[in-house]
């Protein structure tokens, strides 16, 4: 009970917008403005309980309580380590990010690319922050966790060793803001060791929201260099690193000063020309600040001198900064991977930058409902979520030359780096894309099935299924509707996701979801139209009072299905027999005259009936991903979330329904959907309950 009313509570609160970046979600529930003023009413400096200054939030391996490693740490408040500690000096630039012993680089280059935007950054980074005006010892930032942005609190005490910072530092060693950025951003993956080994596609979406690609430039395409243009054009952020054999090679130093395994920053793509040809260059920048290229086009290159002179004026080319010049060709041949982070539209202010459309989506994966696996498992596939996406317009200068609407997929697990000392796996993750036939187009109330999927072919899906946080891939298709069905590649794997759609042109998506309706009508019966065989055996079972109360309804019940071998069966519980008796008594007595009970008799020969249709193996139960089916053809439509409380609720850890679960399922939403339409006014889907109301109704 208490996780579906979490995920309801949820969805409320982000429909009344809690979880953008102007209105962030508290991270531990702590108010900075709250704890700042307690503290300076008290004179005191802040120390975060929930982060605090010891082993704990170093590290759990490397980095734990017995490694040699922290052996001889001490946290430190910057008014500690220096006499005039700066937050922000001159504005906050890359030179401000120099790497400590912390294998987080990845983080570092993503940090890094922040300082290109100041309006970029200070939504990560609140600029009215100092060690003068109400100074309390506490600071906060604001980073993107699975589909919301997060308000974190931190204290000042950073880790030290012989009286200097031990992870991320300024290089004038006075301005702590990148030092403060990291310590909270450890906060929230739990502590600093989690940081190490990464992406710089996870710091770039963390620091954005954004939704990021990857290309193997062994693979580039040969649009490469336009789409990295186009990118930077759309203010995305950049990042490159260079693969490494084995963990000797990590931070190796090549002949030409390139560091593998190591992360990069992408800040700039230029065409020049040289005696009249076009060269195309791109810029880096090393987070380490002062290892860089040596090879052509570098700072001082002779090549610089064959530019014409009012190109190079526009290129800052010869600064000893950590950042760098090289030809395209030589990027390709010498890095490894290039990750793009693509931004949305609330992050951009600026008229001169395009924007995508933006669309994101949360979902589970829960095992016996929608842990469905990927196409090899037919009989399951289907159950997984969907989503639409409408099409309709192409790209504007498409950088590949070919017409079509472009696109971005981005399929990220939930909670996988916090959960990293635990020892937790990574699900293997991946999506398809099918278009939808036309007989469904324009109808995202539906939830296509197999006689749908699994006879055509996917237009589009991910390149791999793969154990990482995010699966993200680039598409182009023709104008039209498609569904995109995100997966686990085995079935029955729980997790919990966030599907994230960019489009180039404007697009629709939304979930694939049958409107909430019960179909099912009676048919007005009298004593007359009852056989009497029918009559007879209803007199013998029901006593002189000629009524069937719960008590004898489920001993009656038992006995008839007890006969039928083709069923497997615990007996009615008793509280099913309540509610059968709830919904079909109409005059109040509490029992079941004849015509109710008739009434009854014809309810359960269509539930055996359906159930029988859908136990294909004979098995005596129906497994629970055939019940979206079972419930359909009984007359109910239901969206993935009541369809998960469901098979919660009357499915066993086998994942099957028996027969008296689905007649108690079904008994239960007959009266759920009649008590609604009670209340209802007006066809709103919508009702309003006192709290003896909402009692009454909820013990019923």
């Amino acid at each position: 009970m208490s996780n579906i009313t979490d995920v309801l509570s949820r969805r409320k609160d982000r429909e009344e917008g809690l979880g953008q970046n102007e209105n962030a979600v508290l991270f531990n529930n702590q108010d900075f403005r709250v704890l700042q003023r307690e503290c300076l009413e008290k004179g005191t400096l802040f120390c975060d309980p929930t982060f605090p200054a010891d082993s704990s939030s170093l590290g759990y391996n490397q980095l734990g309580r017995y490694s040699s490693k922290t052996t001889g740490v001490e946290w430190k408040r910057p008014t500690e380590l220096c006499s005039n500690p700066q937050f922000i000096s001159g504005g906050a630039t890359r030179t401000d990010i120099k790497q400590g012993v912390l294998g987080d680089c990845w983080l570092l280059a993503s940090i890094a690319s922040l300082t290109l935007d100041k309006e970029i950054l200070g939504r990560v980074v609140p600029n009215d922050q100092n060690f003068t005006e109400n100074y309390a010892g506490i600071f906060h930032f604001q980073v993107w966790q699975y589909g919301e942005w997060v308000d974190v609190v931190v204290d000042d005490r950073l880790p030290t060793k012989n009286g200097e910072l031990l992870f991320v530092h300024s290089e004038e060693g006075s301005e702590f803001w990148s030092a403060l950025l990291e310590k909270a951003y450890a906060k929230v993956n739990s502590s600093y060791e989690a940081l190490s080994g990464g992406s710089t596609i996870e710091g770039f979406e963390d620091f954005t929201g954004g939704i990021a690609e990857s290309y193997e430039l062994l693979e580039a395409p040969p649009t490469l260099f336009n789409i990295i243009k186009k990118a930077l054009d759309r203010g995305s952020l950049l990042g490159c690193s260079i693969d490494i054999s084995s963990s000797y090679e990590t931070e190796a130093v090549t002949r030409q000063k390139l560091v593998k395994g190591h992360a990069y920053s992408l800040t700039g793509a230029e065409v020049v020309h040289v005696y009249g040809s076009p060269v195309q260059l791109v810029r880096l920048r090393n987070p380490w600040g002062q290892v860089e290229w040596t090879g052509a086009w570098s700072d001082d290159s002779s090549e610089w001198n064959q530019v014409l002179p009012e190109e190079k004026s526009k290129l800052d080319y010869s600064a000893d900064d950590g950042e760098f010049w090289m030809e395209f060709s030589d990027f390709i041949h010498n890095f490894s991977r290039l990750e793009i982070c693509n931004l949305t539209p609330d992050t951009l202010t600026s008229d001169g930058v395009a924007r995508w459309s933006y669309h994101q989506f949360e979902g589970m994966w829960r095992i016996g409902s929608t842990a469905g696996g990927c196409r090899n498992n037919p009989a399951t596939f289907c159950s997984n979520p969907q989503f639409v996406i409408k099409l309709d317009e192409v790209d504007d200068d498409p950088h590949d030359g070919v017409d079509g609407c472009s696109f971005l997929v981005g399929l990220m697990q939930k909670d996988t780096r916090r959960e990293r000392q635990f020892g937790r796996d990574f699900n293997t993750i991946g999506f398809a894309i099918y278009k939808v036939p036309d007989e469904y187009r324009g109808m995202n109330n539906v939830h296509l099935g197999s006689d749908v999927l699994l006879r055509q072919k996917a237009v589009a899906m991910s390149n791999t299924y793969i154990n990482l946080r995010e699966v993200c891939g680039r598409y182009k298709l023709p104008p039209g509707e498609y569904v995109i069905i995100p997966s686990t590649f085995e079935p029955h794997r729980k997790g919990s996701f966030i599907l994230r759609v960019f489009t180039e042109k404007l697009a629709t998506a939304s979930p694939m979801e049958k409107d909430m309706t019960h179909e099912y009508k009676e048919s007005e019966i009298s004593a007359e139209d009852v056989d009497p065989h029918f009559k007879h055996l209803f007199k013998q079972i029901s006593g002189n009072d000629s009524e069937i109360s719960a008590l004898e309804l489920q001993k009656i019940l038992d006995h008839v299905i007890s006969q039928r071998t083709d069923l497997k069966t615990d007996g009615m519980s008793m509280e099913t027999c309540r509610h059968i008796i709830s919904l079909l008594d109409r005059d109040g007595s509490g029992k079941l005259g004849l015509l109710e009970f008739h009434t009854l008799w014809m309810k359960l020969q269509i539930y055996l009936e359906i159930f029988k249709n859908l136990d294909t193996d004979n098995s005596g139960t129906m497994s629970s991903h055939e019940m979206r089916d079972a419930l359909s053809q009984a007359g109910f439509h239901l969206n993935t979330l009541v369809l998960d409380v469901i098979i919660t609720r009357y499915a066993d850890q086998q994942s099957a329904v028996d027969f008296d679960s689905f007649v108690s399922c079904v008994i239960r939403l007959e009266l759920l959907f009649q008590m609604f339409k009670k209340f209802e006014k007006n066809n709103s889907g919508k009702i309003e309950l006192d709290m003896l109301q909402w009692l009454c109704l909820a013990l019923s």
